[in-house]
């Protein structure tokens, strides 16, 4: 674990926090505490989780480190225990220690009297200004809401001369959400993200989403084989495609605009997307998913995606994330990394086209939908214009209609909705289907719902 600054030292303790909270089969809870003590501030990461694994500090890489030497002493000072120990663990990191297997330091630990408890709490002295660690951490807790953890509740707490302040993100705890599968969470995270405008607001905005959340969603799991080498990892990708009123849009707005704001985590916390799934990112025909990127950006270490030809009403959000099946990461490589990303962004956008008929139609089925007016104009006249009666209901009765005395406007639109409804469904992203869609026929959809499965991963 490399830690280049304060951001990335606290953020590092903070999910390693949440991932013990992860592992306990259990309500937990997570509390980010700071003290003002002049002039450093006092901070500790806290949780109820299975208990410290000590080789996620041992990783930890400081040496050498002229911009965070000056604001820490290169100190953590770690309370732990287990559910099975019968102590609580008194233990100093000296990250400045030249020689390794000097920094680990053993104080003396406290009985637990019988009582069965675990958890762990970190704390280390920082010289920074509080405000702006405050900011930060609440920013960065904010982010890891979106992984939806509904047994784990979090808080971040201030101390000031004022008294005590409490932030409480998360104290809800649903067993029966607790069940729930990573992706599910992470779907309703974006959600959530997604109709505050990005965590702008307090709350989702009622001009935007008043009525119902109007989002079309996607989701992709793509996971890697296990070895000898290879614990396995999973890749799983949320897509989200908002449609919001040109009016709304003029008393609402985004922190990055229309571009597309990609979210990456790994192990269960929010960081910078690595160059591996970049080159995956832009690997992509999107046009066989009706967009054209025109360019991939960083800010603020988010990356954002830019579209030529993305409707004024449409916004995207994407998130992505990657973790091992085992408990603590491991090394990867960038081909893994690179190929996971590939795949589950297209199967995430390959069902948020089947779950949405006519979303995110490619070049070819646009060009193609462009015409079925014309070609459904051409069959109704056809249709009307004969004499043979029994013809005429037997067309009726595979268009659905009730009687050969229904309009032409609305048999034309009957006809043109089905010829759209068949060239979207089977619209995979650039493969056709081994057989020619059925028209007419009741329960096509159904006969065809596999057709993304032919798409090129």
């Amino acid at each position: 674990m490399d830690a280049n600054s304060v951001e990335d030292l606290l953020k590092l303790l903070i999910s390693s926090a949440f991932r013990r909270c992860r592992m306990l089969d259990d309500l937990c809870r997570l509390s980010v505490f700071l003290r003002p003590r002049r002039p450093s501030v006092l901070i500790s990461v806290s949780d109820t989780g299975t208990g410290s694994i000590l080789e996620e500090f041992s990783e930890l890489k400081f040496e050498n480190n002229t911009i965070l030497s000056g604001k820490w002493d290169g100190v953590l000072s770690i309370m732990t225990t287990s559910s099975s120990d019968r102590e609580i663990h008194h233990l100093k990191f000296d990250f400045k220690e030249v020689v390794s297997s000097r920094r680990l330091v053993r104080l003396s630990s406290a009985t637990k009297n019988g009582a069965k408890f675990s958890g762990t709490e970190v704390s280390l002295s920082l010289y920074e200004e509080i405000d702006g660690l405050v900011t930060m951490l609440y920013l960065f807790l904010q982010k890891i809401l979106l992984l939806k953890a509904f047994k784990i509740a979090i808080e971040l707490i201030v101390e000031s001369g004022g008294g005590t302040k409490s932030f409480f993100l998360q104290n809800g705890c649903s067993t029966t959400a607790m069940n729930a599968s990573n992706i599910h969470n992470l779907m309703l995270g974006l959600e959530e993200y997604v109709s505050k405008h990005g965590n702008k607001f307090a709350e989702a905005c009622h001009s935007c989403f008043s009525i119902g959340k109007n989002l079309k969603v996607g989701t992709g799991i793509a996971c890697s084989r296990e070895n000898q080498q290879n614990s396995g990892q999973v890749m799983e990708v949320v897509i989200i495609i908002s449609n919001i009123s040109m009016s709304d849009q003029s008393s609402c707005s985004r922190l990055y605009g229309r571009r597309t704001e990609v979210l990456y985590f790994r192990d269960f916390a929010p960081c910078s997307m690595p160059q591996p799934s970049l080159e995956a990112l832009n690997s992509i025909d999107w046009k066989n998913y009706g967009l054209v990127l025109k360019s991939v950006g960083d800010q603020d270490g988010i990356t954002l995606l830019e579209w030529e030809n993305l409707p004024p009403c449409s916004h995207i959000d994407i998130a992505l994330h990657i973790y091992d099946k085992q408990t603590l990461p491991c090394s990867r490589s960038n081909r893994i990394d690179r190929f996971l990303t590939r795949k589950a962004l297209k199967l995430a956008l390959t069902d948020l086209k089947k779950r949405n008929v006519g979303t995110l139609l490619s070049e070819r089925a646009v060009k193609i939908c462009n015409h079925a007016p014309d070609l459904a104009k051409s069959i109704s006249g056809l249709i009307m214009s004969s004499l043979d009666l029994d013809f005429k209901r037997e067309c009726f009765s595979l268009l659905g209609l009730p009687s050969p005395e229904s309009e032409k406007d609305i048999i034309e639109n009957c006809i043109k909705d089905k010829i759209i409804s068949v060239v979207a469904t089977n619209d995979s992203g650039g493969r056709g289907t081994k057989e020619a869609p059925v028209l007419f026929k009741q329960g096509y959809e159904e006969e065809y719902e596999g057709a993304g499965e032919y798409l090129d991963t």
